[in-house]
């Protein structure tokens, strides 16, 4: 089995070979820690928007309650 996969398998004599390579790994790997990031920040922004949100049905809901049966 390991025979068939032998042609594939090319490790350069001349490792300058390598240098595009590890160009190209650097730029996307640069570019993964941007994104990751800018998604936790929006994540970030969202969830405070949820809770702003659920705090403001929840005041709502008791208001309006309050209303409904308002104590003596």
């Amino acid at each position: 089995m390991n025979a068939l996969l032998m042609p594939f398998l090319y490790f350069p004599e001349d490792k300058s070979e390598y240098i595009p390579a590890a160009i190209s790994m650097f730029f996307f790997a640069i570019l993964l820690v941007l994104t990751f990031m800018w998604i936790r920040r929006k994540s970030k922004k969202q969830e405070l928007e949820a809770k702003e949100f659920e705090e403001r049905i929840l005041r709502e809901r008791r208001e309006q309650k309050e209303n409904e049966h308002p104590q003596n």
